[in-house]
């Protein structure tokens, strides 16, 4: 079955006449499956569509889990009768995190968390595309903004982080929440929900038109009692810190682990990541991104490229 971005693998299996998911995470690599089996458990508790765990070895890094099918979100919202439906439902899960506070087991996603994820955009985009280190005293400054920027991000539950189409299925034969499958949260921390709303409408592998963008912001508003103005600086916050951390990590996959599609899908990231710096609260965010994160270009992103064939 087809990887994604980790060091894990997936083999569909046939055992007498139902199919069952092997996920191969070797420890190794820096894998480690019981974060997976940990958020399983919180989401099955939640009549929520994660798979269910058949075997697990942690030692070994091998889980025998249940198979969802293939209907991914990122595969069936080319219709657009389907999309909204697809998307409705999705935002409609987020609403059930909102009741998944009391989890002290859970990291938190704190302002160390929020730092330390944008400075990817330093570390590798930057210098992959300048071939200089960002200055000590500029970082600093960067690190400051992004704390500023993030800090009425103060809901505290569940955030799986990576809620996006590639992640989602659709399991219509269910019911309500349970028809949307879950996939990819063992990294999930306790945050705001908007975080993971972001990560379903400024998706970095496709294009989210601005009619369900707004018409799902709306959704969540409306099922969470947020109030629209403090909503929008927490979504524009959230959006260019995770558009940050996604231009960094691009560059990172591409240039560390030789994966070189991954500079393609940076330009969509970045367009997502200049509307972000539009709030008015992220002026002075957008000022530093400006005169220190250069546009992906051809040129720049051909540069990053280079790096991926010298590695």
């Amino acid at each position: 079955m087809a990887g994604d971005a980790s060091n894990r693998s997936y083999d569909r299996l046939k055992l007498g006449g139902e199919n069952r998911v092997l996920m191969v995470a070797p420890p190794e690599k820096g894998e480690d499956i019981r974060p997976f089996v940990q958020i399983t458990d919180l989401l099955r508790n939640q009549s929520l569509s994660a798979p269910e765990i058949f075997a697990s070895d942690p030692e070994l890094g091998l889980m025998l889990i249940e198979d969802l099918g293939d209907d991914l979100f990122a595969r069936l919202a080319g219709d657009p009768v389907v999309e909204r439906e697809l998307y409705d439902a999705a935002v409609d899960v987020l609403a059930t995190f909102g009741g998944m506070s009391e989890l002290t087991d859970v990291a938190p996603y704190d302002t160390a968390t929020y730092q330390r994820e944008a400075r990817l955009v330093t570390e590798w985009y930057i210098p992959a595309v300048t071939g200089a280190k960002v200055a000590e005293e500029d970082e600093a400054q960067f690190l400051d903004l992004i704390a500023e920027a993030c800090a009425n991000a103060t809901e505290n539950t569940l955030v799986l982080r990576d809620y996006h189409a590639e992640n989602l299925l659709w399991l219509p034969e269910r019911g309500g929440n349970a028809r949307v499958g879950l996939l990819d949260y063992q990294d999930a921390l306790l945050g705001d929900r908007v975080y993971d709303l972001v990560s379903l409408l400024e998706d970095a592998r496709r294009d989210v038109s601005n009619g369900i963008q707004n018409a799902e912001k709306k959704r969540f508003l409306e099922s969470g009692g947020f109030e629209e103005r403090p909503f929008q600086q927490v979504y524009s916050a959230l959006g260019a810190q995770r558009n940050l951390k996604i231009v960094g990590i691009f560059t990172r996959l591409a240039v560390r682990d030789g994966k070189a599609h991954y500079p393609d899908l940076i330009p969509r990231v970045w367009g997502y990541l200049m509307g972000d710096l539009g709030h008015p609260s992220l002026t002075v965010l957008k000022d530093w991104v400006d005169r220190h994160v250069p546009p992906p270009t051809p040129a720049n992103l051909a540069a990053i490229r280079d790096k991926v064939h010298a590695g």
